[in-house]
């Protein structure tokens, strides 16, 4: 079960490392989740973090889409972290175990698709350089590949800068046989970090992967920094999926040095999705990215399925 173009709504999650920093007191070095897998205390958060949003898809009757904390578990960032090659494997595999286990817990009510999250090699406000498609797709594959053979439903790739990184996952997954979905985040002037116009960049993937992309998503940037992108009529607007917006209006450079959580206004923000929903019409997988937590998906919920 995989979320689907113009199909039944799915919520998701988040801004899960903002609500483990900002709320919970918890130190990520890198940014980076995944080491709370390591010991119980950590282990728990991750549980306490997802389950509100378990609870407000069971109430509105709606699927959910809960990703793994992985999105920094690939070697630049574990080995930055003191992750080798085998540790970063079995760490994937734990993370996912995890959900799976909020899956089985919740005995099918709501149901709960796992995305294997990945994330881009560099950082996903300031790319130092723009790699090539092949070696992306070197770097990428055995984080895939270990997804691939978890109870993972899918690879859900978050906060990407330009589209060749968006090629390399694409095509990684479609070698290892497992769907995939596709999240730019942009600028506040709508365009991806590398400069390239959101339409622009969806129409490149599709053509150098057969269209094989589950669906494309935008994440990591309030509407307003991408609504009259999506004003532009084409078939690429037919092709995105989901929004995980943020609550902040602030820009990337903004929030790089912010040392206070923005967390907007959950209604405000839920406002700009029944906008986003008559612009999309697939939209199909609603939730949060940075400063938001469960109040914010519980207001998207109403404003979109109410």
């Amino acid at each position: 079960m995989v979320p689907r173009l113009g199909g039944e709504l799915f919520l998701t999650d988040g801004g899960m490392e903002t609500s483990l920093v900002f709320v919970d007191g918890f130190e990520l070095p890198q940014f980076a989740a995944f080491p709370l897998l390591d010991d119980e205390r950590g282990r728990e958060a991750l549980r306490a973090y997802f389950l509100p949003y378990v609870v407000i898809a069971k109430d509105r009757g709606l699927g959910i889409l809960l990703g793994a904390p992985t999105w920094r578990a690939s070697a630049h960032w574990g080995g930055l972290l003191g992750y080798g090659e085998a540790a970063l494997a079995d760490v994937n595999r734990r993370a996912v175990a995890l959900v799976e286990e909020i899956r089985a817990d919740a005995g099918g009510s709501p149901p709960i698709v796992i995305g294997g999250c990945v994330g881009p090699r560099d950082d996903a406000y300031q790319p130092e350089r723009q790699h090539t498609v092949d070696d992306l797709v070197a770097y990428h594959r055995p984080q895939i590949a270990t997804l691939a053979h978890t109870a993972a439903d899918m690879v859900d790739a978050l906060t990407l800068t330009y589209a060749e990184e968006a090629i390399a996952i694409a095509l990684a997954a479609q070698a290892e046989d497992v769907p995939v979905a596709i999240s730019f985040t942009v600028e506040t002037d709508g365009r991806l970090p590398s400069g390239q116009e959101l339409s622009d960049a969806i129409d490149e993937v599709d053509t150098a992967t057969n269209g094989s992309v589950a669906y494309f998503m935008v994440n990591c940037a309030h509407p307003t920094h991408f609504e009259d992108a999506l004003a532009e009529a084409g078939r690429w607007r037919e092709r995105i999926g989901g929004i995980r917006a943020n609550a902040s209006r602030k820009s990337h450079a903004e929030l790089d040095e912010s040392e206070e959580l923005d967390a907007g206004d959950p209604d405000e923000l839920a406002a700009h999705y029944a906008v986003l929903q008559r612009l999309l019409p697939n939209l199909s997988v609603a939730g949060g990215c940075c400063g938001t937590d469960h109040r914010h998906v519980a207001a998207i919920a109403a404003a979109l399925a109410p």
